[in-house]
């Protein structure tokens, strides 16, 4: 019989605050080519000569505020999850990172050495994106091919529109929505508006037919906004959110090229000059709390919106290690696995 075990990724975080170890790790995730996708020559220029000789420092300094005792939050909470579901579930469950460590050569190794030849990998985004879960099963599927040859791939799709996600989602948020809030803002990672266009096989609908996400196409399968807007749909509707209380944005751009738009921190002043007093914000597109969603929303956001006239600003936490997200993923690995 096969020997079978499940694999959760999650994107990673620097060993530590030290600005040596932040470089490291901005040095390999930036040089991933569904990350920043331009020609090798150009990426690797731009990356040595104009971002690692200042962006360390920085990012350094925006995870000193929120590393905790026990290190990373992301870190903290993923190794947490992996216990929590590795309860529930009666094959192995490994953890890697798909930048930093536990690295994914090194889970593939150790699972290879464990006698596993069936995997199921579980990325741990909800979204298809070229830089996020794509690059996951694209980097597993190179290691297995080098480390472990005989290993069975199966992979969990992207789940942005699950009822049982949504209703984590929901149950995770509840206590927040029922304390009153003027404003829902949902704020998505964003990524460059061409990552659209190239991940469109057709490259006939992303961005170039009108409404493109709210018309039904084949493209959505590898579509990262209408996936979005997808999750956010389904959320407004469980939650029985009013269309004049949510709206969508997307934070963390890099670089001077158009990535998707609105982005969350015009959003911010925007709302607040409009009048917006009590503002939630989610952050579907992460599923553990991290450096974009405490240092960026939490903290910076916060600041940013109260600095613009709001007066109440609060993150709702990521589903972290919420009971019915740990549910999700292990009934997902339980179906698996007869």
């Amino acid at each position: 019989m096969p020997k079978k075990a499940a694999l959760l990724v999650n994107l990673g975080s620097p060993d530590s605050t030290s600005e040596a170890d932040v470089r490291r790790y901005l040095d390999e995730f930036l040089s991933d080519d569904r990350v920043i996708d331009s020609p090798k020559l150009i990426q690797q220029f731009v990356l040595k000569c104009f971002i690692l000789p200042k962006r360390p420092k920085q990012s350094a300094h925006a995870y000193a505020t929120i590393w905790t005792p026990e290190g990373s939050p992301l870190m903290v909470t993923s190794r947490n999850l992996q216990r929590l579901v590795q309860e529930r579930v009666e094959v192995p469950v490994e953890l890697a990172m798909r930048y930093g460590n536990p690295s994914i050569p090194d889970a593939i190794a150790r699972l290879a050495a464990d006698g596993v030849d069936d995997l199921y990998l579980v990325p741990l985004y909800p979204h298809y994106a070229m830089s996020s879960y794509e690059t996951v099963v694209v980097r597993v599927h190179e290691v297995v091919r080098e480390k472990a040859p005989q290993m069975r791939v199966t992979t969990l799709q992207p789940f942005y529109n699950d009822p049982e996600y949504i209703e984590a989602l929901y149950q995770s948020a509840r206590a927040d929505l029922e304390s009153g809030y003027d404003m829902v803002l949902f704020s998505y990672h964003g990524i460059p508006e061409r990552h659209l266009r190239k991940a469109d096989s057709s490259r006939a609908h992303c961005t170039i037919v009108p409404n493109c996400c709210e018309v039904a196409s084949p493209a959505h399968a590898t579509c990262y906004r209408a996936q979005c807007f997808a999750t956010t749909r389904a959320f407004v509707q469980r939650a029985g959110i009013p269309e004049d209380k949510w709206r969508v944005s997307f934070q963390s751009r890099l670089g001077r090229e158009p990535w998707l738009q609105p982005y969350t921190d015009e959003e911010l002043k925007r709302l607040a000059a409009a009048g917006v007093k009590r503002l939630l914000v989610m952050t579907p597109a992460f599923v553990s709390d991290c450096l974009e969603t405490l240092e960026e929303i939490a903290i910076g956001g916060k600041e940013t919106f109260l600095e613009a006239g709001g007066e109440y600003f609060k993150q709702i936490p990521c589903l972290n290690e919420h009971p019915l997200w740990v549910d999700f993923l292990a009934r997902r690995i339980n179906a698996w696995q007869p």
